[in-house]
C-alpha cells in the first residue's frame, strides 16, 4: 500500500511523523497511508507559499487560466479512479460520489479559469474638489483595483473531499495568491490528488503546497504562521471560532463556513411532494453530514400530520447500505465516532420529550456488520428549546416542530437559532414565500426549492459564517480592494 508523501515548493516530501491510516467508513477496512506533518513542515510550506506569491501574482491571468484548465482536464482524465478514491474515502454512495466528487473539482476549475480573466479594475466618478490655498480646483480620478491577499491557508472539511477545495484553491489562485492546503484527516488522499492535477498542469513550484495530519498542532500551524495572511476554513463553529481568535492577533483575513440548522418552513398550504423530497435530501445527501441541509423542519399545524406521514413514507423507500451496491440511497458517516456523536442526539431528543417517529436504530449492513452507519431519523414533536433543535447534528437525523400562528411566528421560530446558513420556504403562496425569505436571518433562502445557483453568494449569517463565496464573490472573498487616486 502506498504512503501518501506531502506536497511542498513543487515536491513531494516525507512527513516528519510518518503515516496514519484512512479508514473506508463503509467496511473498516483501509483505504490508503495518509501523512502526518510537523509543525517545522508546515512553516516550511507557508514559506515556500511566501517565496512564490510574488512571481506568480505577477503572472498573466491567461497564463493562470490555462493551468487551471490543464489541472481540469487531467482531473477529467483520471475521474473514474480518484472518484473510487474519493468514494472509500468518505463512504458516499456511488450517485453523489459521480455527481459531487471530481466531476465538480472540474467544474469549479473550469469556472475559476474563466474567472481569472474577469477584469480585476474599475474606474470611479472622477471628483472636482474645491479650491484650496492656491486658488485652483482640482480633479481627482479613482480606479478600484482587486489585488491577491498574499497567502492563503485553506482547511478543508470531510465531507466533500473535491467540491470543497476545489472551491477554495481555484479561486485563489485565480486572483494570483498561493495557497497552503491542509485538508480533513478522514479523507485526505484525494486532496492530494489534485495536487497531483496542479503540479502536473505545470503550477510553479511554492504557489500549491499540501499539508496533512490528525493533530492538532498542524492546523494551528497553518493557520499562525506568520507567512500567512489569510485563513478559508470550512468545518463546525466551535473550530472556526478558535481560528478566528488566532487570526484576530495578526488581523489575518478570513472567510469562514461553519455550522448550519437549516430552517424548513412548511405552510399550510404547500405543496407537500416537492417539501418532502426537499426534506428527504438531509437524510441521503452524505447522510445528513451537509451544513445546507434542511434539518429543523418548522411545520403548520394543519398539515403538520400529513407531512411526518409523507415523511415517514420517503424514508421506508430510503435504502441504507454498502455506498458502491446498486440501489443504495444511503451510505455511512464519515466515522465510528461520529456515529456515536449522532447516536447520541437521538438518544437524548427522546430524552428530552421528542418522539421517534422512524429510524432511532442502528442498521446492521452486511455479514460482518462492518462499516459506520446510522439509521436515518425523523424526531417529530419536538420544541424550539430542545438541543436537538438548536444544535448541529450533522447527521441523517431530521427535526419537526409544529406551529399553529401566522408567518410572524413562524418566522420567529427560525431566527430562533445560533446559525444563520440556508433556510427554506415551502409555500403555495410566492408573494408570502418571499415576504417570509426576506425577514429570515440567514445567508440563503431556497423558496420551493433546495437547488443552489452557484453563481449566487453563498455564506452564513450568525455562528455560521463570515464572508461569501461562489461565482464572482469568491474571487472577491480572495482580493483585497486597493483605490488608487490621481489628480487630472
Amino acid at each position: 500500500m502506498n504512503a501518501q508523501p506531502l506536497y511542498i515548493g513543487g515536491e513531494w516530501v516525507e512527513p516528519a511523523g510518518g503515516h496514519y491510516d484512512v479508514v473506508n467508513p463503509a467496511d473498516e477496512s483501509v483505504v490508503g497511508l495518509a501523512p502526518e506533518a510537523s509543525r517545522g513542515q508546515v512553516e516550511e510550506a507557508a514559506r515556500a507559499a511566501a517565496e512564490a506569491f510574488e512571481g506568480w501574482s505577477r503572472t498573466k491571468p491567461e497564463e493562470r487560466a490555462a493551468i487551471l484548465d490543464r489541472a481540469a482536464d487531467i482531473m477529467q482524465r483520471e475521474f473514474e479512479p480518484w472518484t473510487a478514491l474519493a468514494q472509500a474515502e468518505t463512504g458516499a454512495p456511488t450517485g453523489i460520489a459521480r455527481g459531487m466528487q471530481v466531476g465538480v473539482g472540474v467544474a469549479r476549475f473550469r469556472r475559476y479559469a474563466r474567472g481569472a480573466l474577469e477584469p480585476v479594475e474599475k474606474g470611479l466618478p472622477p471628483q472636482v474638489t474645491e479650491a484650496g490655498p492656491m486658488g485652483r480646483a482640482s480633479i481627482l480620478g479613482a480606479l478600484e483595483v482587486r489585488q491577491p491577499v498574499g497567502v492563503v491557508t485553506c482547511i478543508t472539511s470531510y465531507n466533500n473531499p473535491w467540491a470543497n477545495p476545489a472551491g477554495k484553491v481555484a479561486p485563489a489562485l485565480a486572483m494570483g495568491n498561493t495557497v497552503v492546503v491542509k485538508p480533513a484527516p478522514q479523507d485526505p488522499l484525494s486532496v492530494f490528488r489534485m495536487a497531483d492535477a496542479l503540479h502536473e498542469a505545470g503550477v510553479p513550484a511554492g504557489v500549491v503546497n499540501v499539508v496533512g495530519g490528525r493533530s492538532v498542532e498542524v492546523g494551528e500551524a497553518a493557520v499562525d504562521s506568520p507567512h500567512v495572511d489569510m485563513v478559508s476554513f470550512t468545518g463546525s463553529t466551535a473550530v472556526g471560532q478558535r481560528i478566528a481568535e488566532v487570526c484576530g492577533r495578526t488581523m489575518k483575513r478570513q472567510l469562514m463556513e461553519l455550522g448550519g440548522k437549516g430552517a424548513a418552513i412548511v405552510f399550510g398550504d404547500a405543496d407537500l411532494d416537492a417539501a418532502v423530497m426537499g426534506i428527504g435530501t438531509t437524510f441521503s445527501f452524505y447522510s445528513g453530514q451537509i451544513c445546507t441541509a434542511p434539518t429543523r423542519v418548522i411545520a403548520h399545524r394543519s398539515v403538520y400530520d400529513r407531512l411526518i406521514e409523507k415523511l415517514t413514507g420517503y424514508l421506508a423507500f430510503m435504502k441504507v447500505g454498502d455506498p458502491a451496491a446498486v440501489g443504495t440511497v444511503v451510505g455511512p458517516v464519515i466515522s465510528a465516532a461520529h456515529r456515536d456523536r449522532v447516536e447520541s442526539y437521538v438518544e437524548l431528543g427522546k430524552k428530552e420529550g421528542a418522539r421517534v417517529a422512524y429510524g432511532g436504530e442502528r442498521p446492521v449492513v452486511g455479514e460482518g456488520g462492518k462499516g459506520f452507519y446510522v439509521a436515518p431519523t425523523l424526531l417529530v414533536d419536538c420544541t424550539n428549546d430542545m438541543r436537538v433543535v438548536r444544535e448541529e447534528i450533522f447527521g441523517p437525523v431530521v427535526v419537526v416542530v409544529p406551529f399553529d400562528g401566522d408567518e410572524d411566528e413562524a418566522v420567529r421560530l427560525a431566527n430562533d437559532s445560533d446559525f444563520g446558513l440556508l433556510s427554506y420556504v415551502w409555500s403555495g403562496d410566492s408573494a408570502r414565500a418571499f415576504r417570509v425569505a426576506r425577514r429570515l436571518r440567514a445567508g440563503g433562502v431556497g423558496v420551493n426549492t433546495i437547488g443552489r445557483n452557484m453563481e449566487a453568494p453563498f455564506g452564513g449569517f450568525k455562528r455560521s459564517g463570515v464572508g461569501r463565496d461562489v461565482g464572482s464573490y469568491a474571487l472577491h472573498a480572495y482580493s483585497e480592494i486597493q483605490s488608487i487616486v490621481w489628480t487630472g
